[in-house]
């Protein structure tokens, strides 16, 4: 796991460097005959992976974005509208049946299907109209780390394509140096803090949720922790009653428009006796976890999250467990 979380830089420089024609096509696709409705298609750490580039184009694009939930086809037999849809499945093997037989179906119907997969001769992405392999390599860690980044990076990719944004294209160029300046640093106190922790909330907000519900994931499935991952808005909405002294919180405030908020609620649950672990750029008041920053803030997350990777698996061996190994787990999941 850790060797394949350090290695989310070069991954990252080998995927920008390759397939730019073909985001570009998406991209002018997507310009000329723009979709009346967009749906992402995943489950894991690649549905966490799919909400990132959902908010960017939400946010960006200004386009609603939906995540199906799978049983409505392969269930419930739902006979959804395709005109006019995209629909966007990730996966890291492309192997379970319950991302296929959309992508097959919403493809019959006449919806332009993409598949984001590190698997290209996959049933995923022989089903899929566009297909845009991760380069991410053999992945052969249970918990996935560099094939969650790549996902990352290639919503990103299809979010600057479609909006020709060049500051946010330049941006992604420059990412391979900012991941490895995030792999750099130091988060030793997390581990201290969290050794002994059986319950934990991760916070986040804007681009940062879903690096927060991929967190949340890790400890589950590494350390054995029961993690809840919440935005920093909903966890004032009933989940802070369970805050008590020592209750541990990972709050990653990252730059952007969601940063003040989420130091100030950071600064809150101290006050309640929360012991807060708060990850935000050098130099930011109470932040013992440092952030590296990026070429364009919306980017920020992506280096958040590795960052992040090295700590959960020390986290994981200082806690007896073997984060190569999860019990009960493996690397290809198939659900219906």
């Amino acid at each position: 796991m850790l060797a394949e979380a350090l290695s989310a830089p070069d991954v990252v420089a080998r995927q920008l460097a390759a397939d730019q024609s073909a985001y570009a096509e998406l991209g002018a696709a997507l310009r000329e005959q723009p979709p009346t409705s967009l749906l992402t298609v995943a489950r894991g750490s690649s549905d966490h992976a799919a909400h990132y580039m959902a908010y960017l184009m939400m946010a960006r694009m200004g386009r609603l974005v939906t995540s199906l939930p799978m049983s409505l086809v392969t269930l419930y037999q739902s006979k959804i509208a395709c005109e006019g849809l995209v629909s966007l499945a990730f996966s890291q093997s492309g192997q379970s049946p319950d991302l296929v037989a959309p992508t097959q179906f919403f493809r019959a119907g006449g919806a332009r299907t993409v598949a984001f997969v590190n698997a290209e001769g996959s049933p995923l992405a022989e089903a899929a109209q566009y297909v845009f392999p991760l380069h991410a390599g053999p992945e052969t860690s249970v918990a996935a780390t560099k094939s969650y980044i790549a996902q990352l990076v290639a919503g990103a990719r299809v979010v600057a394509a479609w909006g020709e944004d060049e500051d946010l294209q330049a941006a992604l160029q420059q990412l391979p140096d900012a991941l490895s300046q995030a792999a750099a640093q130091r988060w030793d106190v997390a581990v201290d803090v969290l050794a002994p922790a059986n319950r934990l909330f991760v916070i986040g907000r804007g681009t940062g949720l879903a690096i927060a519900q991929e967190a949340a994931l890790k400890f589950k499935e590494t350390c054995g922790i029961q993690a809840e991952a919440f935005s920093g808005a909903e966890v004032k909405h009933g989940p802070m009653a369970l805050i008590e002294e020592g209750y541990p919180m990972l709050v990653f405030a990252p730059r952007g428009p969601a940063q003040a908020g989420l130091l100030a609620l950071a600064e809150e649950m101290r006050g309640r006796g929360a012991r807060v672990l708060l990850a935000a750029p050098a130099g930011t008041p109470g932040a013992e976890l440092p952030l590296a920053c990026t070429g364009n803030e919306d980017l920020d997350a992506i280096a958040v999250v590795q960052s992040f990777y090295p700590m959960v698996e020390a986290l994981a061996r200082a806690r007896g467990r073997n984060p190569d190994q999860p019990p009960h787990l493996a690397k290809v999941t198939k659900t219906h």
